[in-house]
């Protein structure tokens, strides 16, 4: 591919992809006096003013915190708290807590904040911010390499040199293929449905997740009588709840939920999504490396993909920075080896650990069953089992 001419400035880090984690990532290296430039194929118009996709984040105290640090500020009516997080094994009335507020001074676990506002957040606190360049409307077609870094190609044949790539791009990145990092996709084959509901009854700022063999249903608390519904349902259960007028899809909604909050109204629209999950066998290249989904892109029952992807953002900077925060060569290959072993081996159980849980609770067979049964009374009686839940979820 083409090269730049002798002369030409070299960035120190293109991050491609736009979304939330690529600019809290761009806003931590951009503070560090780093020049940065942004690649998203969306228009500008588009990543200023995200449509609302239905879709609702959960977020750790140590995300909002990072969020704020980096100047993303999230104003405090559009959170939500959560105050407990329960999993229940089909129409068995005792579950499992997951996690807890509890403890002096902790009211919550997290906040949920819808992803849009998210998105508005974080472009709005990159306008203007020095260091930092965007370009909007453009696609990557090629990497190469240059003088002391990665040439990077876009669809209008320009092209730009930096000292690190960093694959901003989500669970099907082009930049991590183009790259030649090889990744687990798995397509479910699932469907995820998710939609708005007022209820009668106060739902307490509890989140509830259900399984019900190839179902599974969570509940997510909004401000007021509001709840999230997240349904991961095989294509013809979607397809028939999708075909249903407002007032039939709560009626089923209420019955699937079995009047846990009571009678449900649509208070939205419904939204559709494919469900895959991906993970990246490696996590750096020749001064390129991954962040968020690109990295890994988990099941939705973690209900943490967000927190994992700015865990990426932390330890990815950490890397790269000394104790006096200098850094030297940002696409240092041991600076990004170390981001590699550090951010893998924290992903790695929770990938693991989510994978077998769907398996285990979609597995309709009667031995199946029992072993939820057994494993859920374990778990209700097991209190270190669920402080060691809470603190990995309170660190990714």
């Amino acid at each position: 591919m083409p090269q730049p001419a002798g002369g030409v400035a070299i960035k120190d880090v293109v991050i491609v992809g736009a979304g939330p984690v690529g600019l809290c990532l761009a806003l931590e290296l951009a503070a560090l006096n780093l020049s940065v430039t942004l690649i998203d194929a969306a228009p500008y118009t588009a990543l200023a003013s995200p449509g609302d996709d239905g879709r609702e984040i959960a977020l750790t105290h140590a995300s909002r915190e990072q969020l704020a640090a980096a100047g993303i500020d999230i104003p405090a009516d559009r959170m939500a708290p959560i105050r407990e997080a329960r999993l229940y094994n089909g129409d068995s009335p005792r579950g499992m807590t997951l996690a807890s507020a509890r403890g002096e001074g902790q009211d919550s676990i997290g906040q949920l904040v819808a992803n849009h506002v998210i998105r508005r957040a974080a472009f709005e606190a990159v306008q203007g911010v020095e260091h930092i360049e965007l370009v909007t409307g453009r696609r990557v077609s090629a990497l190469g390499t240059g003088s002391g870094g990665r040439s990077v190609l876009l669809d209008d044949q320009s092209h730009i040199l930096a000292r690190l790539v960093v694959a901003a791009d989500g669970r099907l990145s082009v930049t991590r293929r183009l790259a030649g990092l090889s990744a687990q996709i798995h397509d479910t084959g699932q469907r995820l449905l998710v939609r708005r509901m007022a209820h009668a009854r106060p739902h307490r700022e509890v989140t509830w997740s259900w399984f019900h063999g190839e179902r599974g249903l969570a509940l997510l608390p909004l401000a007021g009588d509001t709840a999230s519904l997240v349904m991961t349902l095989p294509p013809h259960d979607a397809e028939r709840l999708k075909a249903l007028s407002s007032d039939a899809f709560a009626a089923e909604a209420t019955r699937l939920y079995q009047s846990s909050v009571g009678e449900m109204s649509c208070r939205g629209a419904l939204h559709d999504y494919p469900l895959s999950v991906s993970r990246a066998e490696q996590l750096v290249a020749d001064r390129v490396a991954l962040v968020g989904d690109a990295a890994v892109g988990l099941h939705p029952v973690t209900a943490h993909g967000f927190n994992v992807g700015l865990a990426s953002v932390r330890r990815l900077v950490d890397a790269l920075t000394h104790y006096d925060q200098a850094v030297e060569d940002v696409g240092a290959p041991s600076r990004l080896a170390l981001y590699a072993r550090h951010h893998q081996r924290a992903i790695l159980p929770l990938w693991h650990a989510s994978r077998a849980l769907v398996t285990l609770y979609g597995d309709t067979r009667p031995p199946a069953r029992l072993v939820r049964h057994l494993a859920l009374g374990a778990a209700r009686r097991a209190a270190p089992l669920q402080w060691l839940m809470e603190s990995y979820l309170a660190r990714h």
